[in-house]
């Protein structure tokens, strides 16, 4: 059993740990903010820079039934008006628990978060084209390919493009008969 919790600071270790001895472009794809080597310090920052009153930003760990945390997702308003969230820094970090379906099962609970509890009409989110795994996962929840930014990041080989993709309320509510 999967269960999302708000993150803690006694989880940021456990990020750092899951980037050691992973390169340049690891980072970048998972996290987009973060510079290379990723420290402990880079994510205290970033914490303290969100947790303000009245933050639009919910970053959950992602634990099992054993209280272990396996990884992180993020979840934000983007748009108040348009009430669109977007998925981002989402990473199984235990290699352990990748290809397992357990991304797909996260994914499907902060689905429901961002439209039942956050009331957002649409969710968004970025992923390389190269990522031939996360598109499936995201595809398989009901996520679909909605703008192609070609050579919108550079990598340590060279530029990558990346897939912005979206599904609806309305969509997730026919998916899973809701």
């Amino acid at each position: 059993m999967l269960n999302l919790n708000l993150l803690e600071r006694t989880d940021l270790n456990k990020i750092v740990e899951w980037n050691i001895n992973k390169g340049s472009d690891f980072l970048l794809q998972w996290s987009g903010i973060y510079n290379y080597p990723l420290t402990l310090e880079q994510i205290e920052n970033y914490l303290d820079n969100i947790n303000k009153e009245n933050s639009n930003i919910n970053i959950y760990k992602i634990h099992i039934n054993t209280g272990e945390i396996i990884g992180t997702i993020e979840l934000r308003e983007i748009d108040k008006n348009n009430k669109i969230g977007r998925v981002s820094r989402f990473l199984i970090g235990d290699e352990k628990y990748r290809g397992r379906g357990i991304g797909r099962e996260v994914l499907k609970e902060i689905i429901r978060i961002g439209f039942e509890d956050l009331s957002f009409n649409k969710i968004t989110l970025g992923v390389f084209d190269s990522n031939h795994a996360a598109i499936k996962c995201y595809e398989h929840v009901g996520f679909k390919k909605v703008e192609f930014l070609k050579n919108a990041r550079k990598l340590s080989y060279g530029y990558c493009s990346i897939y912005e993709m979206a599904i609806s309320k309305k969509e997730w509510q026919i998916i899973y008969k809701i």
